[in-house]
């Protein structure tokens, strides 16, 4: 593991109270900022970071961003001030273990570390069984991003086409449907912790004729499909007839998901009130309108994409919603004031 974070007192009090030996781990570096952090990941390789959130140049959020797309098998912990508390849903967003405050309290920090090490041996255990074949593995994260697409624009005849076209190729009944049926599992408890509802997960597997007890390997197709649809069912009646609209949820939304074709009509469809609506409701709340803000979110993550060398600029633009590379070069040149070639180049990210 390494540790991040400017303020050496910290990272030794950290040293300090970790109880290294026990958990069977090692602090394998330090870090005074993002900047070089991200070049110790290349080198350390390690399986836990510790952050802070506030320091020069990369801040905190912009290294859990950066582990989430191209370490999503690393862990973090957070280590912050408590007047830095609004980075909470930074940590939450790019699924950080656990939020610590300073000073670090002992049982605390080996509690998340412990988290951390269940976590690492689960997945590590996982991977034992799972299937190797990198062509399955496509196929299988092409049809968990359909369902979550689906189930994203409330689409439930989309949800039930994909289920029926996985029966037609029978692949509940060929090699690797236990995994198969792990993975959608799996995705549906995603979709479900990203809009609020993970703790319905329970219930949902009882409405649709399951028990807890069962493996998803031991579960139907059909009672899978019937969890997806009861998950959203619950998400569309709690959208539909609230109160009033949780513009910090519009807002969520469109965190998770600007790489998708996003407008001011689907968003207000998604959560059943008018254009116009929404449009004023979201101006008044955060000073900007919709499609500035997505613009934002775009551009910010765009920036932090370029900082891996190894993904091509076209790339880049397609994982924040351009499939036009000509009109992302203007975007972004528009927002940052240079090219992004030429913001890689003089690595200013």
């Amino acid at each position: 593991m390494i540790i991040v974070d400017d303020e050496s007192w910290n990272r030794q009090l950290i040293r300090q109270f970790g109880e290294w030996e026990k958990l069977g781990m090692e602090v394998t570096g330090e870090a005074e900022g993002g900047s070089e952090a991200v070049r110790l990941l290349e080198i350390v390789k390690p399986q836990i970071v510790i952050t802070d959130m506030r320091m020069p140049g990369i801040d905190g959020v912009a290294l859990l961003e950066l582990l989430n797309v191209k370490y999503p098998a690393v862990r973090s912990i957070v280590v912050s001030g408590y007047e830095d508390f609004k980075y909470t849903k930074y940590a939450i967003r790019y699924k950080a273990m656990d939020y610590l405050l300073k000073p670090v309290d002992p049982k605390e920090l080996n509690d998340a570390l412990s988290k951390c090490k269940a976590e690492i041996e689960r997945a590590e255990e996982k991977n034992k069984t799972a299937i190797p074949d990198p062509e399955w593995s496509r196929d299988v994260e092409d049809l968990k991003q359909r369902l979550a697409y689906h189930f994203n624009d409330l689409n439930a005849s989309g949800i039930m086409g994909t289920f029926a076209q996985m029966e037609q190729e029978q692949r509940f009944s060929a090699e690797g449907a236990a995994s198969l049926k792990a993975r959608l599992m799996e995705e549906l408890h995603v979709l479900l912790a990203a809009n609020g509802m993970e703790d319905e997960m329970d219930q949902l597997l009882k409405d649709s004729g399951l028990t807890i007890p069962h493996s998803p390997s031991q579960m139907t197709a059909a009672a899978i499909c019937s969890a997806y649809l009861r998950a959203l069912d619950r998400l569309v009646q709690r959208r539909k007839f609230k109160r009033k609209l949780n513009l910090e949820e519009v807002k969520h939304f469109i965190d998770l998901h600007f790489e998708e074709p996003l407008s001011l009509e689907r968003l207000a469809r998604l959560f059943f009130v008018s254009k116009e609506y929404l449009s004023k409701a979201f101006k008044q709340e955060y000073g900007r309108n919709v499609t500035d803000y997505l613009l934002e979110v775009r551009m910010t993550k765009a920036r932090i994409l370029l900082m891996d060398e190894e993904l091509s600029i076209k790339a880049v633009a397609e994982m924040t919603g351009y499939e036009d590379i000509s009109y992302f070069h203007r975007v972004f040149k528009k927002r940052f004031g240079v090219a992004p070639g030429e913001m890689r180049r003089k690595k200013e990210v």
